[in-house]
């Protein structure tokens, strides 16, 4: 699983002029699942996501977590995160899980963050046709791949 992290002012989703998810401060996730991923991806990747110490303390260090702040998380699907783009122009997303694979994987992972975080976790919805909106904060924005667990 790969993820790109961005900590926000707000962020919302939008689908068919319809706002589905909004927050203020916190973070936007966005995840790209392939064949290969697992629950451990999962698991390990939202311990990962809601420890991550990128907001500012009362000395604005970054030394508090999402959980600190009691911030809020949008998640996104974006199989685009797999894109190959080695040969020609026209990226290939052939790593990019099917549906059928992606769907309960993702399902779980937001579960698995609702469960870490304490609290209920927004999402756009899978597959949909999405415009996301975001001030990132700083900015800051992490991408960690589960398959990098350096």
């Amino acid at each position: 699983m790969k993820v790109v992290i961005q900590r926000v002012s707000q962020a919302s989703v939008t689908i068919d002029n319809q706002i589905v998810a909004n927050i203020q401060k916190g973070l936007l996730v966005l995840v790209g699942i392939e064949d290969a991923d697992t629950h451990e991806d999962s698991s390990w990747l939202s311990s990962k996501i809601v420890n991550l110490r990128i907001f500012g303390d009362e000395n604005d260090v970054m030394n508090r977590s999402i959980k600190d702040i009691s911030g809020d998380i949008i998640v996104v699907s974006q199989f685009t995160l797999h894109a190959l783009t080695k040969k020609g122009n026209r990226p290939s997303y052939i790593k990019a899980s099917k549906p059928e694979i992606a769907v309960p994987l993702y399902e779980q992972f937001v579960a698995q963050i609702e469960q870490d975080l304490s609290k209920k976790v927004q999402t756009g919805v899978f597959g949909a046709d999405m415009k996301v909106q975001l001030l990132n904060d700083g900015p800051v924005t992490i991408i960690i791949d589960s398959k990098n667990k350096e």
